[in-house]
């Protein structure tokens, strides 16, 4: 399951770059996933009040926190993908569990 999840954020991910002439080299996976923390990290900060909701309402901010989680999970898999990291076996080991295949 984990491995179609990455393959298909790399389907995506690849078609998008190219239809942008964008290059994902070793640091754009790592600027990627820190620039989707950072979304999430505003979006967080409106939903708790913390930051002005610029005058979105309550569905339209959970929507976009629904989106940014969406973003982050999407580039720690390809971040993981990148680098060869072995997310069913690292899930197993932190988490106890090994995710289904």
């Amino acid at each position: 399951m984990i491995l179609d999840l990455i393959a298909q954020f790399e389907r995506a991910s690849a078609n998008y770059a190219a239809a942008n002439g964008v290059e994902r080299d070793a640091d754009w996976f790592l600027l990627k996933l820190v620039e989707e923390t950072g979304e999430l990290a505003q979006v967080v900060n409106r939903v708790s009040g913390r930051s002005r909701s610029k005058g979105m309402g309550e569905a339209e901010l959970h929507r976009l926190l629904e989106d940014e989680t969406a973003d982050l999970l999407g580039h720690v898999l390809l971040f993981a993908r990148h680098h060869g990291v072995a997310l069913d076996d690292a899930i197993e080991r932190k988490w106890r569990f090994r995710p289904d295949s």
